[in-house]
């Protein structure tokens, strides 16, 4: 599925902060256990900046996703590395993404 360029570099964005979240997260849970440092966690951050970057249509985002798929852990989550849950997963991101900026005046 093509995607225009503006387009991509907004669902880029989202996704990239939600994976970012996602190793934070992961990190901060598994790093005694395997003697993590923050060496180690730059690394995997400029990994996961340079893959995102990478990313120019829904596949490249399915295989992204799939790449990194040990970061979902619920059953519905472990969806994300098929097609529909690949386009489910950005489609929710869009939308909690559109629900915080929203203006509450």
């Amino acid at each position: 599925m093509a995607i225009s360029k503006s387009n991509i570099q907004a669902i880029r964005n989202i996704v990239h902060t939600d994976l970012q979240r996602r190793i934070f997260k992961q990190y901060n849970e598994r790093k005694d256990e395997f003697h993590l440092n923050d060496e180690d966690y730059d690394r995997t951050q400029s990994a996961l900046s340079n893959n995102v970057e990478s990313c120019n249509n829904m596949k490249d985002i399915n295989d992204l996703l799939t790449e990194y798929c040990d970061l979902f852990t619920s059953h519905d989550e472990l969806l994300v590395p098929t097609i529909d849950g690949t386009l489910n997963y950005v489609l929710e991101l869009i939308l909690d993404h559109a629900e915080l900026t929203k203006c509450k005046c």
